[in-house]
């Protein structure tokens, strides 16, 4: 029988050099969407996939993120006071069970790889899960328990893929599909950031991976590849060389990327959209907006 994916990684050591000064005083992580950190939408997604063991690889100055799963009973009883149930039950929702949560230092960024493997006391003989928090996942079922489902009838390595425009491969990892399968393809390879003309499919990773113990194994022997980096990409593509299975997953679902102020943006508004507390007052705004702009060209 299979062994369930119960724990995950996530790699949070990251500066956030690209939302300073923002991040000078405040991890990256903690910065929200609409009313909810980044890390938040992660964790919620890995609950919805079954995931019990939190693993956080993290650096010097993330103290708030580690604060922010903690139990906070002033906050908790003032609200009580104020008869704010509604509140208070968000609040509670943010929690962690006792021994839920692990934090792991990374003391210099060696890359991705080298976060995961930082990692490997905490991850015995099972599969586990790594979640790029940057890579916030709107979808009526979330990114990662569609890649649980499908690996409990598949096994092997996989990684959560989508379509990008050919002239934008190069800011992605990108996969050598061997058999196209529909929501699944297997690969033959993995090739990182190719020109456009290289490119050997437009089928980009983005921040989802389910990988075997044996992963780890390679990283731990592994030599610094792409950018003087331990890159995981690499340690895939050890799986290929072992002729063991490694897929491609095409998700239902929006993908954001929050790690640049652009893509953060666009979530912030498409979050507020869903809402139904907001989605009037915001799109009234949006209009008179779009109006202005038209308006003055």
């Amino acid at each position: 029988m299979r062994k369930k994916v119960t724990k995950a990684i996530f790699p949070v050591a990251g500066l956030g050099t690209r939302f300073l000064p923002a991040t000078k005083s405040v991890p990256k992580e903690i910065m929200t969407l609409v009313d909810r950190p980044l890390i938040q939408y992660a964790i919620d997604e890995a609950r919805e996939a079954g995931i019990k063991e939190f693993i956080f690889v993290t650096s010097r100055g993330k103290s708030a993120l580690e604060d922010y799963f903690d139990h906070a009973p002033q906050l908790e009883q003032e609200l009580r006071n104020k008869n704010k149930p509604e509140l208070l039950d968000t609040l509670q929702s943010t929690y962690m069970e006792s021994g839920a949560i692990a934090y792991i230092r990374q003391h210099k960024a060696f890359g991705l790889g080298h976060a995961v493997r930082c990692a490997h006391r905490l991850i015995a003989n099972e599969p586990f899960a790594v979640i790029l928090p940057d890579d916030v996942i709107a979808g009526e079922v979330g990114c990662l328990k569609q890649m649980v489902d499908a690996y409990e009838e598949t096994g092997g390595c996989m990684v959560a893929a989508m379509e990008v425009a050919p002239q934008k491969t190069s800011s992605y990892g990108v996969l050598d599909v061997k058999d196209d399968m529909g929501s699944l393809v297997s690969v033959n390879g993995m090739v990182e950031k190719p020109p456009a003309n290289e490119a050997p499919s437009n089928l980009a990773v983005i921040g989802r991976y389910i990988l075997t113990p044996s992963v780890l194994d390679t990283l731990r022997g592994q030599d610094a590849g792409s950018g003087g980096e331990i890159q995981l990409t690499d340690a895939i593509a050890n799986e290929i060389d072992q002729e063991r299975n490694v897929y491609g997953y095409r998700f239902v679902g929006q993908r954001y990327d929050c790690g640049s102020k652009a893509g953060f943006l666009q979530a912030t508004v498409a979050f507020g959209l869903a809402r139904d507390d907001l989605r009037d007052e915001l799109s009234t705004y949006l209009e008179e907006m779009v109006g202005i702009q038209k308006a003055a060209q």
